[in-house]
This record gives C-alpha cells, structure tokens and sequence, in this order.
C-alpha cells in the first residue's frame, strides 16, 4: 500500500497507523508526571477525539511503538488494553489492534430536583429514591441515614483493603461460606463477648449484607402474609416499608424515652397473638433513646408470655456512650435475634452485616440466604475482619462518638433558635428528633421545591399519620449551607 508522506494526512481505514504517519508520541519523564501508560492511552484518546485515527486504521504493533517510543513493550500492551477495555479498539488475534467505530456518549442527563406532583406520595419508596441519587441543587440531605465521608477514616479503610489484597490471593475467587467468612465470625463474638453477649461463631453467628439485609431474611423465613408484627413507632421507616411489601399486619407500640410502652405491648400480644416484635433498643432511630434494664426484663417476660420472637436492631449501638442494655444479651439469643452492622461506623458502601441468634434460626436464616443470593461478598468481609483484628475500630468509633456528642449539641442550639422544640434531648446517635408545630410532611414537600430532602414523621409511624415531628441529623450543624436552607424553610 502505498505510503502518504503528508505528515498531517489521517490514515485510510483499514491502513496502519505505523504505515501513514505514526502516532506521534514521546513519553515525558519526570517527578510528579502521569505514569507512561495514562501517557499513551490519553495520547490515543486526544488523536481518536480528534479522528486523526478514524475507524478501521490498524494500530502500531506492540514491538514497534515501544521501540520508537523508547518504552517497554509492557507499557503499550497496558496501554491497548484499556482502550480495548474503553471500546475504543478492538483486538484480532493475529492481526494486531484497529480502531472501532466511534460513537458520540449522550450528553449526561442531569438529575431534577426531587420534585413531588401534588398527588404523589411522600412515602419510603420516594425517601428512598431520593437518598440514594445525586440531585442537582440539593442543599442538604436530611433523610440519609449516614455520617458526612469527612468523618469517616479513609486510611484505615484503605489499608485494610490492601492488606486483604496482599493476603488473600486466589482465595477470593470463590464465592465465600454461606454462613460468611470464619475468621471474621470468631472476631465478631469476640467483640460481641467485650458487649456482654456470648455467641458460638459456628452455631449462633452468620454474615449479611447489612442490617437490611439481615432483617429482611428474619421476616421472609419466620413469617407469612397476613402475620401480626408488633413495631414501635416511632421506627427505622424501612422497617414499615419492608413489612407493607411483605402483605403483614403491623401494629404499633409508643417507643418512649426507657423503651416500648410496656402496657400497650401486652394489650397488643393478648389481642393479636404476634409471631415477632422489632425494636432498636440501643440508639433507637429516630429519638436516641436507649432501652432502660427494668423495661428490657418486662419485655422478655411479656415475649415468654406470649410466645413471640424478638428482632433486636443494634444498628446504632456503637455510638452508645458506655454499654447498652441489650435484650439478646439478657435472654441469651433464646428468644431474641440481634441483628447488626458496620455500614454507619466504616462506609456506607461496605455491606457486611451479622446475626446472632439460636443454631436452629441460623441453620433456617442460611438456607434463605443461599436461596435468596447464595453467600455475601468475602472480600467485605475480609476488609471488616482486618480493621477489627488490628484493633483500630475501638479508637475509631470513640473519635466518632466525640464528634457526634459536639455536633448534637451545636444541633440542639440550633433547632432551638429556629423555635423547634425536642421534647427529651437524646444522649447519643446520629439524629434530633423534633417537633414542628407544623405538619411535616407538607414541609418536606415543600423543600423537594428547593431540592431539599426531609425525613418527616410521618414516614416514621406505622399507620403513617400526619405529624409534626421531623428527623434531623446532627451533622447538618456544621454546614453553613444547610442551616441557612431548613431556616429559609421555616420561615
């Protein structure tokens, strides 16, 4: 074929590039330079933007670009490969690497305001939804239920999971135990055993991806449609969300500041027969109560009574400041399974979860777990595992539990000014929970306008009734931005 000598000339499709003028490139060398591989592939992608590489030109070879360019043939396989892996070359064994048809990416759509029509629903779906999207505009996010990524620590997270890379080698590949990752189980009962539970990490303990998770295999294998559930209200408002999916019937119990009303808990058992009662003892969300001992042996009693099961969630109970009154704990897993987690206190994204609970109900709860999505990922499991043997969870969680304690108090002065009244200040946890004097719902309506999002209370009640109650978190105190926007709100 013959040979342009035009040094400007884009190659004829189906000529190598090598043939009609070559890539041009010369690596640059030096301290604080991109590595030689980002070099070439962002050197392909300027000529590919341009066309000066149209579609069909048959690349320089892998011997000759490194012996013009003067770098190891390593650097260009690294090199073509990610622009294989880009789509913007394409492999034919044999004959080398071509460039493959260009197509034009659609421009990104930007994400709207989390606007809701007039006769749309402020329910969990929509909370839900809007939590986990990025919204254009959206000043502050008053329904996530985690901790600013500021706070977190990332070198520690980090670390664990290259040392996990380092270590685990082709143990990884496969998918994992069912009942999860066995060192991790023998580190969690031991952490456990330092929270005064004493569990069997082979018979009592399993892995979930996450609290979630593990409380939607509790409901699907213990229960069926048309079962009574007891619920304190106010609660977690994915609990609601997940028994309405499920077709239960769900009945409320008032959570006050020591724990469940105890009187309206035994009117409900006696009437209803429930098969479980949920309740976040530790930390409860939204009101940072704790349970009291005295309540905890009533209740125990009235589940003897009764003869229901208890779902015990310990989502927040890290962030207790001393030991917390746990139910599994006074009643040794017989009636109560805890269900935890480490997503609020490592990374949101780091799905790892647990059960403690008799062998029997871990024995059931497996089995769902492997029918439902065979084992969680080993690799979380893994990085969980590292940061909790090399002791650096303990000291992490008490830097997280001063900032928490400072941020609530700056919180609790603000929403003080604002004229929003908290009727029992917690003493712990991510969130104030506070009083309006306005329905809130229609306030959280009218901050989705703005691109605000707002948990109202009313999502937090079981028959989802109108309330003036609102969930805060107490991070929104250090943001200047988000305070002005819930004032601007309020006004």
């Amino acid at each position: 074929m013959a040979k342009n000598n035009r040094p400007d000339a884009p190659p004829v499709p189906g000529q190598s590039a090598a043939a009609s003028n070559d890539l041009g490139w010369q690596p640059l060398r030096g301290p604080g330079l991109p590595p030689l591989v980002e070099q070439l592939v962002a050197h392909c992608t300027q000529l590919l933007h341009s066309h000066s590489l149209r579609t069909g030109t048959r690349m320089p070879s892998v011997r000759q670009l490194a012996d013009d360019a003067g770098v190891s043939r390593d650097t260009v396989v690294l090199a073509y490969d990610r622009l294989v892996a880009q789509g913007a070359l394409q492999s034919r064994p044999g004959a080398g690497f071509f460039v493959t048809a260009q197509r034009t990416a659609p421009a990104p759509l930007k994400d709207k305001k989390p606007i809701l029509a007039a006769d749309q629903a402020f329910d969990t779906p929509y909370l839900l939804r809007s939590m986990f999207r990025t919204v254009d505009g959206t000043q502050f996010d008053g329904g996530a239920g985690t901790l600013p990524s500021s706070w977190m620590d990332h070198d520690m997270l980090n670390a664990a999971v290259r040392a996990v890379g380092r270590s685990a080698g082709i143990q990884l590949l496969g998918y994992g135990a069912p009942q999860g990752y066995a060192a991790l189980r023998q580190q969690l009962a031991g952490y456990l055993m330092t929270q005064g539970l004493t569990v069997d990490p082979e018979q009592q303990l399993m892995t979930t991806a996450g609290v979630t998770h593990g409380m939607d295999l509790i409901l699907r294998s213990l229960l069926r449609p048309g079962d009574t559930v007891l619920v304190e209200d106010p609660a977690w408002f994915m609990v609601f969300g997940m028994l309405r999916s499920l077709g239960l019937q769900v009945q409320a119990v008032p959570r006050g500041p020591e724990g469940p009303d105890l009187q309206v808990l035994e009117q409900l058992a006696r009437a209803h027969r429930p098969k479980l009662f949920i309740t976040n003892t530790a930390v409860h969300n939204p009101t940072g109560f704790s349970l009291t001992l005295g309540v905890a042996y009533d209740v125990l009693r009235l589940a003897e009574q009764y003869d229901f099961a208890i779902l015990e969630d310990d989502t927040y109970a890290d962030f207790h400041p001393d030991q917390p009154v746990r139910l599994a704990t006074l009643d040794r897993l017989r009636r109560v399974m805890l269900v935890g987690g480490f997503s609020k206190t490592l990374a949101g994204s780091l799905r790892m979860g647990y059960i403690a609970a008799q062998p029997q109900r871990i024995a059931a709860l497996t089995d769902a777990k492997l029918l439902s999505g065979l084992t969680t990922s080993e690799l979380g499991e893994r990085v969980v595992h590292r940061i909790l043997a090399d002791g650096l969870y303990r000291k992490h969680v008490l830097r997280l539990r001063e900032r928490l304690d400072e941020a609530r108090q700056r919180c609790l002065k603000f929403v003080n000014h604002l004229g929003l009244q908290v009727h029992q200040e917690p003493n712990a946890g991510m969130f104030v929970w506070v009083d309006a004097a306005r329905d809130t719902e229609l306030l959280a309506r009218k901050a989705a306008v703005d691109g605000v999002l707002l948990a109202p209370g009313v999502l937090f009640s079981a028959h989802q009734q109108p309330s003036t109650m609102l969930r805060l978190p107490v991070a929104m105190a250090d943001s200047a931005s988000e305070r002005s926007a819930l004032t601007s709100l309020l006004r």
